[in-house]
């Protein structure tokens, strides 16, 4: 579906209702393109981290969301990325390598799908730095360390060329997963990430974790990234008192 509308994109986080399906047949599709994934494999797949999702989603103000993230938090069944080290081609003790990263599995997210539809209005590229903008923007107000995922090699390259590096998970490789013939599972620890990027290339600095020059989106402000209280008691006791995708 294409848009003809010449109003502003719109970033969202933690979406709820009509805007939460919509993310979903957003997923669904940019998959379905860019690897052969059915629907059927992507909840068999992502079904048994349901309750630990949260989508952050760029939409237009017909309410049809063109680019999305599933972003899965800490809970009872622990971290897509870390439990799929154990599959082929790594065959790796997820919570070992973890500690080998020194990788807190109880306050890491894990980014298990982020994709920008094809026909999309727009800067698809805008649209991408947005979803990480709002992961960024998600683990600095949420408190949590870092991030972990399986990033497809073309993803990977693009985050590597703005300086947003993700070491790859100790013990793993690049490997065929999901339909991608070349994927790594890395991770991040987000303090160390972003003052690096900070320093070796402030553009991107300034376009994903400020989110300054996303011409055409709408940037909420950081409150709006702090998770609503469905998720809160699956962080808490990582928390002190008061960081596979297809882009």
């Amino acid at each position: 579906m294409n848009t003809t509308s010449n109003s502003l994109l719109t970033l969202h986080f933690d979406v709820r209702g009509a805007l939460l399906d919509a993310a979903r047949d957003c997923e669904e599709e940019v998959f379905l393109q860019a690897f052969g994934n059915t629907r059927q494999q992507l909840d068999e797949e992502y079904g048994p981290y349901s309750d630990q999702s949260v989508f952050a989603a760029v939409s237009d103000d017909a309410g049809h969301v063109l680019g999305a993230c599933r972003i899965i938090t800490p809970g009872p069944v622990g971290l897509k990325t870390l439990n799929d080290l154990s599959r082929a081609p790594w065959g790796v003790d997820g919570a070992r390598s973890a500690r080998a990263a020194g990788l807190d599995a109880a306050n890491f997210w894990d980014i298990g799908t982020l994709g920008v539809r094809r026909d999309a209005r727009g800067s698809k590229t805008a649209i991408s730095l947005a979803l990480y903008h709002a992961i960024i923007v998600g683990t600095t107000v949420n408190e949590v360390a870092g991030i972990t995922a399986i990033l497809d090699e073309p993803a990977r390259r693009v985050l590597s060329m703005a300086d947003f590096v993700l070491p790859t998970l100790p013990g793993t490789r690049t490997g065929e997963y999901l339909g991608s013939e070349a994927s790594t599972p890395v991770y991040g620890h987000r303090a160390s990430v972003l003052d690096a990027q900070r320093r070796l290339n402030p553009e991107a600095y300034r376009l994903m974790t400020q989110g300054v020059g996303l011409d055409g989106i709408s940037i909420p402000a950081p409150d709006a990234f702090r998770l609503r209280p469905r998720l809160v008691p699956a962080l808490a006791p990582a928390m002190p008192a008061p960081m596979v995708i297809a882009a």
